[in-house]
């Protein structure tokens, strides 16, 4: 027997084949097939409707932070990212997201930050008022940061799902065990709830 049959299951190197794949195989197959079926008119069409896609989204009003769009999302460092709504920050020199709650001192040192990866930073305005910038590239989603401006703040920090990122998973493993019902499939028109007032 040659190695290239597929032997229950198996690819054609012998390795397992992942469930993910499988379907991104057959989608892209699919796709080729209808492009081909209904010409290049077609494709474009086919292509640019997207109304009717449906993507993962948080409802930042649902919630609760508990850090499970950190451990549960299916991808190695999760999909969610922290977004940060300057029109309802504060500014404040005691920014909840940024200290933890019992610092010592106002200053950069680690122990005195809340983010686990650094993924915030901030720049001086003017006394007493600080910008703070999110590094999506940092971000892990664990939401310590939104639970802190949320507790001690005006609630300008919030969760999102990340599309570049997401793999649009036919059933979200972080909506899963969300306890809040927080995460939904919403329109490509809904796919970014923003949080633009307080």
């Amino acid at each position: 027997m040659s190695e290239e049959k597929n032997n229950g299951g198996n690819l054609i190197d012998g390795s397992p084949i992942k469930r993910r794949d499988f379907f991104r195989k057959i989608g892209t197959a699919l796709a080729g097939a209808s492009i081909a079926a209904v010409g290049v008119g077609g494709a474009t069409k086919v292509k640019g409707n997207r109304k009717s896609d449906l993507y993962w989204q948080i409802d930042h009003e649902k919630c609760i932070q508990c850090g499970r769009c950190e451990t549960s999302c299916v991808m190695p460092v999760s999909a969610v990212r922290c977004m940060h709504a300057n029109k309802v920050c504060g500014y404040c020199d005691l920014c909840g997201g940024y200290y933890r709650t019992n610092a010592k001192e106002l200053n950069t040192a680690a122990e005195n930050m809340l983010c686990p990866t650094g993924a915030i930073s901030r720049k001086f305005v003017e006394e007493p008022y600080f910008e703070y910038t999110i590094d999506e590239a940092l971000c892990n989603g664990c939401g310590k940061c939104v639970k802190g401006c949320s507790s001690f703040g005006n609630g300008s920090l919030f969760l999102q799902v990340r599309q570049e990122l997401c793999l649009n998973c036919n059933e979200c493993n972080i909506a899963k065990v969300c306890p809040s019902g927080a995460i939904s499939r919403v329109s490509y028109e809904e796919a970014y709830k923003f949080k633009d007032h307080a």
